[in-house]
């Protein structure tokens, strides 16, 4: 069978396979990504011909949903030794940050609102109607006597100050990194 017939194939077994997916558990959405995950590497499928392309797609589908939870299984372990190593010698994880990273903390806090501060103020106050309060674009608009277009615009200048914010904060914890030693602590300069 060509790849672009076992594309059309699992194209028409799209709901045996939902149900064979539920029956293994997988949620709906997860069901889904599975789907499409398969649809794509039987359309790039560039092998010859297969005797039993019903039972492939079944076990193809079978494949990438133990992937899956291999993955989610990988990633769990992972975790829990991130958790393992932060705690002291295997207590309680302590739900304090240290005062390091509460200071940061506090200063990327203030940076952002002075980035926010630094908006228009009609910017900053449709970003705090929209974020804080709940309030539709719509009735931002109404309340500012202004188009709905004009307010997706103030919301993307203000959205695209958070991003450069945060970049700036990605790009200072990158620099810090560079400083510390392979044991996590920072390295000494005895000049």
């Amino acid at each position: 069978m060509a790849e672009a017939g076992l594309a059309q194939l699992l194209v028409t077994m799209r709901q045996a396979l939902m149900r064979f997916l539920a029956a293994r558990g997988a949620s709906g959405d997860e069901a889904e990504d599975i789907l499409q995950d398969l649809y794509l590497k039987a359309a790039a499928l560039g092998s010859g011909p297969i005797a039993e392309p019903r039972a492939y797609l079944y076990r193809m589908a079978d494949n990438l949903l133990l992937d899956r939870r291999r993955a989610a299984m990988r990633r769990v372990r992972r975790e829990q030794s991130w958790v393992d190593e932060q705690t002291a010698e295997g207590g309680e994880a302590d739900p304090q940050p240290s005062a390091e990273r509460g200071l940061i903390a506090r200063q990327q806090v203030e940076q952002v609102k002075r980035i926010l501060d630094a908006l228009p103020e009609r910017t900053g106050e449709a970003l705090r109607r929209f974020r804080m309060e709940g309030q539709s674009q719509k009735e931002i608009a109404a309340a500012f006597g202004i188009s709905l277009s004009a307010v997706e615009k103030h919301l993307q200048r203000a959205y695209r100050a958070i991003v450069e914010c945060r970049e700036s904060f990605d790009a200072d914890f990158a620099g810090s990194r560079r400083l510390e030693g392979g044991n996590g602590k920072k390295a000494i300069d005895d000049g």
